[in-house]
C-alpha cells in the first residue's frame, strides 16, 4: 500500500517539475533538443555489420531463405566475433 503512495507522489512531483520547465518556450525548446540528442545517441551504430544480421529482409533473398531454413552461420559468426573481442579486451587489461 505504501509503495503505491510513493509511486504516486514521485509521479506527481515529476509531472509538476515537467510542467514548470515546459511553461517557458525557451526551456521547452532546450528540453526538446536535449531529448533528441539523447535519443540520437542511442541510435544505430554503423561500425559493425552485425547489426544488420537480424534483418534478413533487407539482405538478398538467398540469405533470407537460408535463415528461414535454420542456418547457423550468422550465430557462429557472431560468437566468433565476440570471442575475438573478449580475447582482445583480456589482453589489453592484463
Amino acid at each position: 500500500m505504501r509503495k503505491r503512495w510513493i509511486f504516486t507522489a514521485v509521479g506527481a512531483v515529476a509531472g509538476g517539475t515537467l510542467a514548470y520547465f515546459m511553461k517557458d518556450e525557451d526551456t521547452r525548446n532546450q528540453m526538446k533538443d536535449k531529448a533528441k540528442s539523447i535519443q540520437d545517441s542511442f541510435g544505430k551504430s554503423d561500425d559493425l555489420p552485425i547489426e544488420e544480421a537480424g534483418q534478413p529482409e533487407t539482405d538478398s533473398l538467398d540469405n533470407s531463405d537460408m535463415v528461414a531454413e535454420g542456418s547457423q552461420f550468422g550465430v557462429q559468426y557472431y560468437n566468433e566475433l565476440t570471442e575475438k573481442e573478449r580475447e582482445i579486451l583480456e589482453k589489453s587489461n592484463s
